[in-house]
């Protein structure tokens, strides 16, 4: 089972799998949008799938969920019904989301039977931020005008904001004991922050604190101040933070230009702790500047990543899954994705060398997936694929 893309039902197949054996789970789960009218996404998987899914994680592994804004919701609060501790939530920003609104003035126009004017054309992307494909390469649609006064009225109205951000649990099974403890038994519980930091472009952070002076510093004692000075350098990069985005133009340009320069020569900074006395520092930053995205990881997506013959609609960056992976598996952990669509979680533990339990119940995306791996298929069941859809107990319609 290891290192392999199992066909089925994941909630069938789960219940093969040992109690306490798998270090993370990473999985993009249906969204309940009914998006694109796929019958597969028109429900959240419930209490009782997280629940199966607690049962195989170890204690203290982590469980990184994606989400629909409009959902989201319902996922979270289904895990931690479960019994999974919500930790965080990181938002994967993005610049590619085409907005799924009606056009209201056009629906008006549309209800009266009147023909609207076209006045000119324009090229449109389509939900992965890709061209639609013609004969030429392109697709073009029409730009009309109201034609009558109540549509008139409603030009310009829509019904959808364009969608720039998915939201991904956190969670973390109960630990057993302290986290320490937990780490050094089961391997899980923590968080991989130094194997993900934010690579910086050459700087480097460096905080000094002057030696003590027995004449003027009275606090001395109490802060422990030594007669020689304290140097911290910091070249690891930036602290991970919960926002990931994907470079894109216009992602980046939603954040402002900051720049980070050194303190004036001999200006002291005083800082004060939760506890104790003051401590004064020189403190100099990285001395960079640019656009405030560079605080905040970054997978950009190849333009080749989505292989011929792959019409999952919902592919995700494998840079992304592969930082994921890096955040939450320990070293030679096992990463379980019960919704594995067109095998990206797959892909990425491969390019990482790490193992994976993948379960895709679509056919149509487990083949995708076995040939993004090079994985033999196996074979096509007898029953048609819209009766083990019908049957599957993961969908729960939302009400």
């Amino acid at each position: 089972m290891i290192n392999q893309i199992i066909h089925g039902d994941c909630f069938d197949v789960l219940k093969n799998i040992p109690d306490s054996s798998i270090d993370l789970i990473l999985t993009d789960p249906p969204y309940g949008l009914s998006f694109m009218g796929k019958n597969w996404d028109h429900g959240v998987p419930g209490v009782q799938f997280w629940i199966e899914a607690l049962r195989v994680a170890k204690p203290g592994a982590h469980l990184f969920a994606f989400g629909g804004t409009r959902t989201f919701h319902r996922l979270a609060v289904a895990i931690e019904d479960a019994g999974w501790e919500i930790r965080d939530t990181i938002m994967w920003v993005y610049g590619s989301g085409f907005p799924k609104s009606l056009d209201v003035s056009k629906a008006i126009d549309k209800m009266a039977g009147a023909e609207r004017e076209v006045v000119d054309s324009k090229e449109v992307s389509d939900m992965r931020g890709g061209n639609f494909k013609t004969s030429n390469g392109r697709i073009l649609v029409n730009i009309t005008v109201p034609a009558t006064e109540a549509a008139k009225q409603w030009q310009g109205w829509g019904t959808a904001l364009k969608p720039a951000f998915e939201p991904i649990t956190v969670a973390r099974k109960p630990l057993t004991g302290t986290v320490a403890e937990n780490v050094l038994e089961h391997g899980t519980g923590a968080l991989n922050v130094d194997g993900c930091r934010v690579p910086l472009n050459g700087e480097v952070l460096t905080m000094t604190r002057p030696a003590a002076n027995p004449n003027t510093d009275t606090k001395a004692p109490q802060t422990n101040r030594s007669d020689k000075p304290f140097e911290y350098r910091n070249d690891q990069g930036r602290w991970t933070a919960n926002l990931i985005h994907d470079g894109s133009e216009e992602v980046v340009g939603l954040f402002p230009e900051t720049k980070s320069g050194k303190m004036k020569e001999g200006q002291i900074r005083t800082s004060k702790p939760l506890f104790g006395s003051k401590t004064d520092h020189i403190a100099e930053t990285y001395g960079d500047s640019g656009s405030a995205a560079r605080f905040f990881y970054c997978a950009k997506a190849s333009k080749s990543e989505r292989s011929e013959g792959n019409t999952h609609p919902t592919v995700k960056p494998l840079a992304l899954m592969k930082y994921l992976i890096t955040l939450g598996l320990p070293p030679g952990g096992t990463v379980l994705d019960p919704f594995c669509g067109s095998g990206t979680t797959a892909l990425a533990c491969k390019e990482l060398g790490r193992n994976y339990i993948c379960i895709e119940k679509e056919l149509e995306y487990y083949q995708i997936a076995c040939n993004r791996l090079d994985q033999p298929i196996e074979p096509i069941p007898d029953e048609p694929i819209e009766e083990i859809i019908d049957n599957s107990p993961l969908q729960l319609k939302l009400f």
